[in-house]
């Protein structure tokens, strides 16, 4: 998916929000700012939106001087991820569908998102998302896509949305799974850090991508990566980055399970912003 002129206000204030966040002085917040307008005004509008947010968080990087920018919003979600696994898992315990209601949970860990320009209440929003209404269901090809594939490739998205997927992986016990994730911080992503705290590599291998942009864009992953992708049966794609990255993908059975959070990605969908997302791409 190509960065559209709308998607041009969104990274303006991507921009803006992560210097309020991050920075300690006006002069610092001024010049990323201005040197992200600078990338803006003259960027490729060909390349996917998590390229481009690719770049724009180098220049926040290398102006704050900070590997990992987002680490102290990250460990606070870390810290709270148990307590959510918890309350979670137990209702999948109580699901008459457990495979179902992991799913909900798996797409409500995807509300806590840094990279999208606007507010969210966690748990407000997690729950919103474990009743409400799918716009795209593809339930039904999951489970037959599910009954005949050994290996499935999971590319996780953000934290805490990795607890969330560690309650999906488990009523995936059958299968091989690899899990997916940056191989450099890049705004509130998964690491291989983050998936060892959530417990990730007791029943999952855990892999990085080779490529630290926010959504699994495959020109810049490493060769074992796409290898490791082109041998797995099937693919489960959570959050909105890796839908932008690969929504044209062609040759794999893939799953997008997200929060269509941005007015570009539901008209790209056809749904509405807040509209949750179950939705599968063929193979063939």
């Amino acid at each position: 998916m190509k960065c559209y002129l709308e998607c041009i206000p969104c990274f303006v204030k991507q921009a803006v929000e992560a210097g309020n966040i991050l920075s300690s002085t006006a002069s610092q917040r001024e010049e990323i700012l201005q040197k992200s307008l600078k990338l803006i005004i003259n960027m490729d509008r060909n390349m996917t939106p998590p390229e481009a947010g690719m770049k724009i968080h180098s220049i926040i990087k290398f102006i704050t001087g900070k590997k990992d920018p987002y680490k102290e919003i990250k460990d606070y979600y870390n810290n709270l991820g148990p307590e959510f696994y918890k309350k979670y898992k137990g209702k999948v315990n109580k699901s008459k569908d457990r495979l179902l209601t992991a799913v909900r949970c798996a797409i409500a860990g995807n509300v806590v998102d840094f990279g999208v320009a606007g507010e969210f209440d966690a748990e407000k929003d997690i729950e919103k998302v474990m009743t409400q209404d799918f716009a795209y269901f593809d339930y039904d090809a999951f489970k037959k896509i599910l009954s005949k594939s050994r290996s499935l490739l999971y590319l996780a998205d953000n934290v805490p949305e990795t607890f969330f997927d560690r309650i999906l992986i488990e009523e995936l016990e059958d299968k091989e799974i690899t899990y997916v994730v940056k191989s450099a911080p890049i705004i509130n992503d998964a690491t291989v850090e983050d998936a060892l705290i959530a417990g990730i590599d007791g029943i999952a291998r855990v892999v990085e991508s080779g490529s630290c942009a926010p959504g699994t864009v495959l020109s810049l992953c490493s060769a074992e990566f796409l290898r490791t992708m082109k041998e797995s049966d099937m693919v489960i794609s959570k959050g909105q980055g890796n839908y932008e990255a690969l929504e044209d993908i062609k040759g794999k059975d893939v799953f997008f399970m997200l929060k269509a959070k941005c007015k570009v990605v539901a008209k790209h969908l056809n749904v509405k912003v807040g509209d949750i997302i179950f939705k599968y791409k063929g193979g063939k």
